[in-house]
């Protein structure tokens, strides 16, 4: 894998070991931030199921201003540390290794978070990207992203959910609603924005 663009672009990134972690492929990452690009610079980033951390190095490199990464696999956990400071990214970014559950229910903007260090933010922009085989986690993570976390949801944040092309997410999961879906291989894309006024593919 490699850095598509911005600061750090065209540097190498590592992969977890075997098959329980799917990184983002380059050629659908290229895909995902060409349609972010009007809105990534300053923007905060949730990277949930974050791996090795691929998707949220990108949204850094392309000027993210603050990166929160939520992974709870050691293998995974260990790569994207190794990634991060193969960079020498030392700064705009947390880990939070925890369930994307357990994350999204306990950091709420304004409130601390478990450690005591700094209030959650609201996001402007989410990723996830389950394994493919968890189809459970999709419905548990928009659910709450939708319903009972939205508060960590900025005015227009955009969500986004990587998932199998055969696998059709709901088009609403709470407040939230489908905006655009993008097929690239056996790989798709779904976008979500809260209350839209339509939502279409």
């Amino acid at each position: 894998m490699r850095i598509i663009a911005g600061s750090l672009r065209s540097r190498a990134l590592a992969a977890p070991p075997g098959l329980a972690t799917r990184p983002t492929s380059d050629r659908l990452r290229e895909t995902l931030f060409n349609v972010l690009a009007p809105r990534i610079q300053g923007a905060s980033f949730l990277d949930l199921y974050a791996g090795s951390g691929a998707v949220g190095i990108e949204a850094l490199s392309r000027g993210a201003s603050r990166v929160a990464f939520v992974e709870r696999a050691a293998p995974a956990l260990s790569v994207l540390r190794a990634n991060l400071a193969r960079l020498a990214l030392t700064e705009g970014f947390r880990i939070h290794t925890c369930s994307v559950a357990a994350f999204l229910r306990r950091a709420q903007p304004g409130s601390g978070s478990s450690d005591g260090r700094d209030a959650a933010p609201a996001f402007d922009l989410v990723f996830l990207d389950p394994p493919y085989d968890a189809v459970s986690e999709y419905a548990a993570a928009l659910g709450l992203l939708g319903g009972a976390s939205s508060g960590l949801l900025a005015p227009r944040t955009l969500v986004i959910a990587e998932h199998r092309r055969k696998e059709r997410l709901d088009e609403r999961y709470g407040s939230l609603g489908r905006t655009r879906l993008l097929e690239q291989g056996d790989a798709a894309l779904s976008f979500y924005a809260a209350c839209p006024a339509a939502a279409s593919e």
